[in-house]
């Protein structure tokens, strides 16, 4: 009989070993699960911060292109009120002319350089109005002295260049410079 309650007993320890495993195995399993989860919304949530700094960074990118077009007008204003006076150079078979709008001009207050390749035009804007008496609303009118350097594209003849000033247009004939020509014997 003792070896009897003692195989039951072998057996209820075996069973209760059994169950304990299954218990532990199952809490092995319901906290791998839990693990996975966190690192589920441990990766959602990095993912939500990376999409949170990729939206700010998008929308300052997005902010600067749409005034890109605003500067870029802003900056071609700029460099194109240097390029004041305006003017046109045409060229003919035998002569340069460049002509220069100068409104509001004085003849005295213009003054013309020229090399055998360039042009250079300086004319002195006055002043109209006082900055004290008027209130500007807009000023695209140039005012104080103005310089444009124009680059010839052949070689002119310097001393026989002709300026004319009228109806505050400046026109400055410039004939070209004939390259000399030498004459080749052939053998």
């Amino acid at each position: 009989m003792v070896e009897k309650e003692i195989k039951e007993k072998n057996e209820a320890v075996k069973e209760k070993a059994g169950e304990v495993k299954e218990t532990a195995f199952e809490q092995k399993e319901a906290v791998e699960e839990i693990a996975a989860e966190k690192k589920e919304d441990a990766q959602e949530i990095a993912a939500s911060g990376r999409s949170q700094a990729e939206s700010i960074l998008d929308n300052i990118f997005n902010s600067f292109r749409s005034t890109q077009e605003d500067v870029s007008k802003a900056i071609s204003d700029y460099t194109m009120s240097m390029e004041k006076p305006l003017a046109d150079v045409i060229e003919t078979e035998d002569k340069i002319i460049v002509k220069t709008d100068l409104p509001g001009v004085k003849k005295e207050d213009v003054d013309v350089r020229l090399t055998e390749d360039s042009v250079e035009i300086t004319a002195a804007f006055e002043e109209e109005y006082d900055e004290e008496d008027v209130n500007y609303i807009r000023k695209e009118r140039n005012y104080g002295e103005s310089q444009r350097f124009i680059q010839l594209p052949t070689k002119v003849k310097v001393k026989d260049a002709v300026a004319k000033f009228e109806n505050s247009v400046l026109t400055i004939t410039l004939p070209k410079l004939e390259g000399e020509k030498f004459k080749v014997s052939i053998s």
